[in-house]
């Protein structure tokens, strides 16, 4: 029997259990009475609750959690284990890979890989000081745990990501943020952003030799970083975390951008930072369509478009948040983490990111992705749009256009979505909160029924540190092992490491999570 037709048969199992005797012919009153009590379904209650009961079968651990983590779970974190770090699903195991990242360690990424991993990559979100000092860009060592600080002097490091062409590259998440690129990060240690406007690097704090192995890609967009996806051609993915209406009422919320280099990657590890296809390139926003792309009028766009097919437009890569705004592209509601589809077996790439909104005005978040049909055009030269003189990304004279639609819809209980990773070989999306207790969901991925969006989620991870939220959640390539960072948690004096962050001594932990099982669907 299928996934499918076991999920469907004990949805009918329970729905039997619960509907009660039958409606006879001629029942008077007895069909109202299934809305007013008497043997009356709440068919997505019982959705959840099979969703709960398949939990090993559907997300590979024995049973998601009941609730968040609260007061009564905490234990101070000088005396906690691992485990009594995070409220786990059953069948899930936490161990400490290190407590003294330094604090607010966010998102993470593996090298070289996921495959043959020995460190891991961390942002350090913590703003630019005066002397530039903070700790931005650090390696964790997953055999020992020991921390060292590749890059100081960032603004607010949020996304790394390990690059297929051998490099690690680093976004800030500032309204005027870069992003740079580290060759040989395993050798690159204490280099220092001596100014983040100029882009001028050098091999340590206060040197006056320049960096051979740090360099501020300025060809990409300024934006405020967070969501970046990276493909083997050097096309590059990205979101602008802002609100819609910040500075200015009725402006646009952040936008989806997209990289095309110059030169295309050839695939392998490069030996110089010059030849990498970050080096020089254009940019695009994403623009989502009112009308289809066979339309005369496509690409048509303006408030109320945000899904669907649409194009990417051209912008300028040093004004790329205020040319989005100008040109027509689509702005969203806070943009956050981003991960590409492995599984995705269409044509070109998926992608999904998070929006994430704001829950105490009752707007729950989502999780959005964009089909790419053409990531990199074989004929691309931009094409221009008649009316308005706009230039879009082309493939051979024609709009090389993509399509976003809505994958995960918050609620009350699950929002704020901030971080977001796929399991490989299941298809399983894992979306992360941002707020205290924050939970990690699990989300199965849409299948053959008639919607669109997951067919459902779980929770399997809550924070219980108070003062902490979860974030940089991440499988490696097994999809059995997650490393997840706890940021900005309770700080007791002796978790204090002024080599790991000099500027206030502040750690946070970093957990490795195991018991996963790879359920293919």
């Amino acid at each position: 029997m299928t996934r499918k037709g076991a999920l469907a048969l004990g949805l009918a199992t329970l729905m039997l259990a619960a509907a009660g005797p039958a409606c006879a012919h001629g029942d008077e009153g007895r069909h109202d009475d299934h809305h007013k009590g008497y043997g009356h379904i709440d068919f997505g209650a019982q959705t959840e609750k099979l969703l709960r009961a398949q939990s090993e079968k559907l997300f590979g651990f024995e049973g998601p959690i009941a609730g968040p983590a609260d007061e009564s779970d905490y234990v101070p974190r000088e005396a906690a284990a691992a485990g009594d770090r995070v409220k786990l699903a059953r069948g899930l195991h936490a161990h400490f890979v290190t407590r003294n990242t330094a604090s607010p360690a966010d998102m993470i990424a593996f090298w070289p890989d996921p495959y043959h991993y020995t460190h891991l990559i961390v942002c350090i979100e913590g703003g630019r000081n005066g002397e530039g000092n903070n700790p931005s860009v650090q390696r964790v060592n997953v055999n020992t745990g020991e921390v060292e600080t590749i890059l100081y002097g960032l603004s607010r490091c949020d996304p790394p990501r390990t690059t297929p062409w051998g490099t690690v590259i680093a976004g800030e998440e500032q309204d005027d943020g870069g992003m740079y690129e580290i060759i040989d990060p395993l050798s690159t240690t204490g280099h220092w952003i001596a100014d983040r406007a100029t882009g001028d690097i050098r091999d340590g704090i206060g040197s006056a030799t320049p960096s051979a192995n740090v360099v501020k890609r300025t060809a990409l967009p300024v934006i405020a970083w967070e969501g970046v996806g990276a493909l083997d051609s050097g096309v590059v993915y990205g979101g602008d975390e802002l609100r819609p209406g910040s500075g200015v009422l009725d402006s646009d919320g952040g936008g989806l951008f997209k990289f095309v280099p110059d030169v295309p990657a050839t695939g392998g590890p490069i030996s110089d930072l010059d030849d990498s296809p970050l080096a020089a390139g254009r940019v695009y926003a994403f623009t989502a369509s009112c009308v289809s792309a066979t339309s005369s009028s496509f690409p048509q766009y303006g408030q109320g478009c945000e899904v669907g097919q649409g194009a990417w437009v051209r912008v300028d890569a040093a004004t790329a948040r205020g040319d989005a705004d100008a040109v027509g592209a689509t702005g969203y509601y806070r943009p956050e983490d981003m991960d590409i589809d492995p599984a995705y077996d269409g044509d070109g790439v998926r992608f999904c990111w998070t929006n994430t909104e704001s829950e105490s005005a009752h707007s729950y978040a989502e999780v959005m992705c964009i089909v790419d049909t053409m990531p990199l055009p074989a004929d691309s030269a931009d094409v221009v749009d008649g009316r308005t003189g706009l230039s879009y990304l082309g493939d051979a004279g024609d709009f090389a256009y993509a399509t976003a639609n809505r994958f995960v819809e918050g609620d009350a209980r699950f929002n704020s979505f901030d971080n977001i990773a796929f399991q490989p070989h299941t298809g399983n999306l894992y979306v992360i909160e941002d707020h205290p207790f924050g939970e990690v969901y699990a989300c199965l991925p849409d299948e053959a029924d008639r919607d669109i969006k997951t067919d459902g989620c779980v929770p399997m991870l809550s924070v219980i540190d108070p003062d902490a939220e979860p974030t940089g959640f991440i499988f490696d390539a097994t999809g059995r092992v997650a490393y997840v960072n706890i940021q900005h948690g309770e700080q007791p004096d002796v978790l204090r490491d002024f080599t790991s962050n000099p500027v206030n001594g502040a750690t946070d932990d970093l957990l490795m999570i195991t018991g996963f099982k790879v359920r293919r669907h």
